[in-house]
């Protein structure tokens, strides 16, 4: 016998769609409305209507049946709900229950209660009844363009197309019903049909989501791509998620604790949160492929279930608490921001409120989503003040919380108990950098917020933050941040000043540091940077022209990519420093080059930071600040151009040569002599090698085969010419291991170079890299002069004012060229 069952209206309806003054028919026929099968009005379009001027008659309609409820599908013609001086809960009619030994139920049905017109107005929803359309998810991987914000709801609301859904419940469910009269007091209404249940639960689930983990049994099907969807008729489920196939105490001693997991790419295992009713069906496709389904109130009452050796279904649901946590300084007891991520036992996320266990379901979040939450993998943070609160399940539940590269990473069981609501989580420093002048910076981070800037870098031990405003084609981002000044945190530990980065998609990008007033235009040149069609207007050089006009610093990031100008920028002196943002041999070798022809050019680290797969300062500069110096944004930039830095994707490097720090030069008589270099690293993260690197290459080295988090290394060197000196370290054989974040960018370290004078004032030249700054130069001006799109002569007046709008794009080029001649003429080399 079904649990649900339609009660046949079509002896009553005398109604169509004219009395709501609407060409479209009413829905009428067999329909299902939350999961539940309905009989609307005849079948040919009819309902059946009530009301002043419509039918005031009472009508009985036939049951003859027990039941545990009765669902009425209707809706309101008229209401006064937003007259002035109206009453709430207005009676529209009664419905009577007869029994068949004669006793009866009155079941009022009142505007705003059980009755609603449609459509309602915003928030003028009835309290007691549901609409005709359940909640649903948003598409997960698709959509309208202008739906993309919408869509990171994931969930939405039902609305009420035709309908809304009221129930009674039988109080006294052994007798049977006889009739149910309709007894209609004034307002209009239509009745669309009625549904008796003999389910012992109520029509619509009033259970909250339960966390479930679905594991696709054959192989292939389990390492299908993605996720299975699961459908619930009567109920609702979340997206499925993919939850680790590692054991929780492979995860527990993953060494990467702290900076997330691998990525499960395939369809098995997932979780997926489900509210239904016991009688709903769980129907789990891949695809178009269905899997398996399953009733859910089997796996309630079971708590594991088995399809046909193809799918288990099983709850991990061990009950929850609100819980306040706080996380402590070991040392000082106080509170510190920090990030956070807490899973049960079985994996599944619980972030604290406010927080999201999956940023923007797992999908891309570049330009999406990016401040609060950071996900490694398939594991997200919350950024925290240092206190959090929000749900936690009870039991065991994991724990794994970071603050950068000077904290040691916890990532352990804790036990939440019934009636259990706080937590208290204690991090340990390994090293102060800052008592040692040494304060770090991201130099590269594009979206956040000045505010969410600040508590992320609280959150990674990061104390500047440059937030760059720039263009994207037609977008243009963080242009409300600029003000032209820092903003100091309130514990005074981090500075974010919003400056830009300047780009073009051929000559290269610049980041400028600093600068008081918007240097423009911020891009040129068209996609991908600037706007489409639009013309080459300025180069590189004239932005760091500009910059260093107000007392700002140029960084080339991402050396030397796009490779055209930088260049020519290196020969005229107008990089302050170069960045590093990935682990790449290509990036070492550009940074080399130039080294050894002789520019002095300092290491900073970045980020590029433009989606919430990204940490602020994974990739970091840490720079010197002298003690007489106070830390300032100032003092910090001042500092970098200095060349006292060393970036740290992980490990924590310290490297002197003769006892002077990095940036120094050291003074040898002529003919050279040897040098006593010193360095060593740790770190929160295993890395395998500490290197000593002269001139771009390897003079000694120390290594651990299994990785390891401190180093040390001691060595004597023979220098008979000008050289540079440098320390570095990261994985086995110098190749790096990946980090989690969304670039996979390398577990390294390096530091900026000492120079080492031999009987003179410290200088290095290299043809072949002089001959290749010339090649990449000429290169440019004919791309300026042949390829660049640009206005028609006479029809513009350029920012600059110069009539000669190709002269004043190729003029720094042409320096270029003549300040690397001067240097080959120094040295009487023919050009």
């Amino acid at each position: 016998m079904p649990d649900y069952m339609p009660i046949s209206i079509a002896a009553h309806c005398n109604v169509d769609n004219r009395i709501l003054g609407q060409d479209r028919d009413f829905p009428t026929g067999p329909k299902r409305y939350h999961g539940l099968p309905f009989e609307i009005g005849d079948g040919a379009g009819k309902v059946a209507g009530f009301g002043e001027g419509v039918r005031m008659e009472a009508v009985s309609i036939p049951v003859g049946k027990k039941v545990t409820h009765l669902v009425f599908a209707h809706r309101l013609i008229d209401s006064e709900v937003k007259e002035p001086g109206a009453a709430a809960g207005i009676p529209c009619a009664e419905y009577v229950v007869r029994y068949s030994d004669g006793g009866e139920e009155r079941i009022p049905i009142r505007d705003r209660f059980e009755i609603a017109v449609i459509p309602s107005d915003w928030g003028l929803w009835p309290l007691l009844a549901r609409p005709d359309d359940k909640s649903f998810l948003m598409p997960r991987y698709e959509g309208r363009w202008d739906e993309a914000g919408v869509r990171q709801t994931e969930a939405r609301a039902g609305g009420a197309n035709h309908f809304y859904l009221t129930y009674w419940a039988n109080p006294l469910p052994e007798r049977a019903v006889e009739s149910v009269i309709i007894e209609p007091k004034g307002p209009r209404f239509v009745l669309g049909g009625i549904t008796a249940s003999q389910a012992n639960e109520p029509p619509f689930p009033l259970s909250a989501k339960r966390p479930t983990r679905i594991t696709l049994l054959r192989e292939d099907e389990a390492n299908l791509p993605g996720p299975p969807t699961v459908d619930v008729d009567r109920g609702v489920a979340t997206y499925p998620y993919p939850l680790s196939k590692a054991a929780p105490e492979q995860f527990l001693e993953d060494p990467m604790k702290g900076w997330g997991e691998e990525v499960n790419p395939h369809a098995s295992p997932v979780y997926v949160e489900v509210a239904a009713n016991p009688s709903a069906t769980l129907t789990i496709k891949h695809g178009e492929t269905r899997l398996a389904s399953v009733r859910w109130g089997e796996v309630e009452e079971r708590g594991k279930v088995e399809v046909d050796d193809r799918v288990r279904v099983e709850l991990v649901d061990p009950g929850r608490n609100w819980v306040h946590t706080t996380v402590v300084d070991d040392s000082t007891g106080k509170p510190i921001p920090c990030r956070v991520h807490f899973r049960s036992i079985d994996g599944v996320p619980f972030a604290p409120h406010g927080h999201h266990p999956h940023v923007n379901s797992n999908n891309v979040t570049w330009h999406i989503d990016v401040g609060g939450d950071v996900r490694l993998g398939d594991l997200t943070y919350a950024y925290i003040n240092g206190k959090c609160e929000g749900w936690l399940p009870r039991g065991e539940v994991i724990v794994d919380v970071a603050r950068g590269y000077e904290y040691e990473p916890l990532r352990t069981k804790v036990r939440i108990d019934p009636g259990q609501q706080r937590l208290e989580l204690r991090l340990k420093r390994i090293v102060d950098l800052n008592a040692e002048r040494y304060f770090s910076g991201d130099t590269h981070v594009h979206f956040l917020s000045t505010q969410g800037a600040h508590l992320e870098a609280a959150g990674e031990g990061v104390n500047v933050v440059n937030l760059l405003q720039s263009q994207w084609g037609h977008l243009f981002t963080n242009t409300e941040e600029f003000i032209g000044e820092p903003t100091i945190g309130n514990r005074g530990e981090t500075i974010v000043y919003a400056t830009q980065e300047n780009r073009q998609h051929i000559l290269g990008h610049l980041t400028l540091l600093g600068v008081k007033e918007p240097i423009m235009p911020w891009c040129s040149g068209g996609p991908d940077e600037a706007e489409m069609g639009g013309n080459l207007e300025v180069t590189l050089s004239r932005w760091a022209d500009a910059c260093h006009a107000q007392g700002g610093t140029v960084v080339l990031p991402h050396i030397p990519t796009p490779n055209g100008e930088p260049a020519a920028l290196i020969a005229t002196g107008r990089v302050d420093a170069v960045e590093f943002l990935v682990y790449g041999r290509y990036m070492h070798n550009e940074y080399y080059r130039y080294l050894n022809c002789g520019y002095r050019l300092p290491l900073v680290g970045g980020t590029d930071k433009m989606d919430s797969g990204v940490p602020v300062g994974i990739y970091r500069t840490y720079v010197h600040i002298p003690e007489d110096q106070p830390f300032t944004y100032d003092a910090w930039c001042k500092a970098l151009k200095g060349g006292n830095t060393f970036l740290s994707g992980g490990p924590l490097l310290r490297f002197k040569v003769e006892g002077q720090p990095i940036g120094s030069t050291i003074r040898l008589p002529k003919g050279g002599g040897h040098v006593e270099v010193e360095a060593s690293a740790i770190g929160v993260l295993p890395f395998h090698c500490l290197e000593i690197v002269v001139n771009g290459e390897v003079v000694d080295r120390t290594e651990e085969a299994g990785g390891i988090r401190a180093l040390s290394l001691k060595s004597r060197i023979q220098v008979s010419k000008h050289s540079w000196v440098a320390a570095r370290c990261s994985g086995p054989g110098y190749q790096a291991r990946q980090h989690h974040d969304s670039w996979r960018r390398g577990i390294m370290a390096h530091t900026s170079p000492v120079y080492l004078a031999v009987g003179e004032d410290w200088w290095m030249f290299d043809l072949g890299t002089a001959n290749y700054m010339l090649t990449l130069i000429h290169g440019c001006i004919d791309y300026i002069h042949t390829r660049s799109s640009q206005w028609r002569p006479g029809t513009v007046t350029h920012h600059h004012g110069r009539e000669d709008h190709l002269a004043f794009l190729d003029e720094p080029f042409r320096e270029a060229i003549q300040a690397i001649h001067r240097r080959m003429h120094q040295l009487g080399i023919p050009h």
